[in-house]
């Protein structure tokens, strides 16, 4: 499990600036897909104000709401593709209960694909992975590398031999589908 160092500022009673929280924050494996692993470093259903406490804000789901966002880690492991089987109804039920409505947003139809109403900013930390549009496009992203995912939907794969570790910034956006686009 690869885990993160978040260090919140905020302020005294004085007014002063403080290192609010400081903690490691460590990603859980997928019910089902033991290769990947996501990490919720942060995030907020509405506008923020300072946490100055250094208390994370409460939020239920894995995307964020129109007003809202995430931060997250994603890890997927080698040779592996983000495909959750839908034959495993026990495997489904967990993943529901541990990531509220990532299930929602798979297509039945093409595993691993999914769209979300978020606009994501993905920063390929390290390995290499390749980002799949259902358009049959298929490009291969390495460390370094900065995707902007406006809704789209998209499956990820890594078929390479070492993990690739994203992170990503997820914000809630209004999504209307194309003309004749399925949604």
């Amino acid at each position: 499990m690869s885990a993160f160092r978040r260090v919140i500022t905020g302020h005294n009673a004085s007014g002063l600036s403080v290192i609010a929280s400081d903690e490691l924050v460590s990603g859980v494996s997928l019910p089902g897909m033991p290769s990947i692993e996501l990490n919720r470093l942060w995030g907020a259903d509405t506008v923020m104000r300072y946490p100055d406490t250094g208390t994370s804000p409460v939020y239920k789901n894995w995307f964020a709401p129109v007003g809202g966002f995430r931060i997250a880690e994603f890890t997927i492991g080698p040779a592996s593709d983000a495909v959750p089987s839908h034959d495993d109804a026990d495997g489904a039920r967990q993943l529901a209960q541990a990531f509220p409505d990532l299930v929602e947003v798979m297509d039945p139809d093409v595993p691993g694909m999914h769209r979300s109403a978020t606009i994501d900013f993905i920063y390929i930390l390290s390995g290499r992975i390749e980002l799949e549009l259902d358009d049959g496009s298929k490009t291969e992203l390495n460390a370094g590398d900065l995707v902007i995912q406006s809704a789209t939907k998209h499956a990820w794969h890594n078929h390479w031999n070492e993990p690739c570790r994203m992170l990503g910034v997820i914000l809630g956006a209004h999504y209307e589908p194309h003309k004749g686009q399925p949604r």
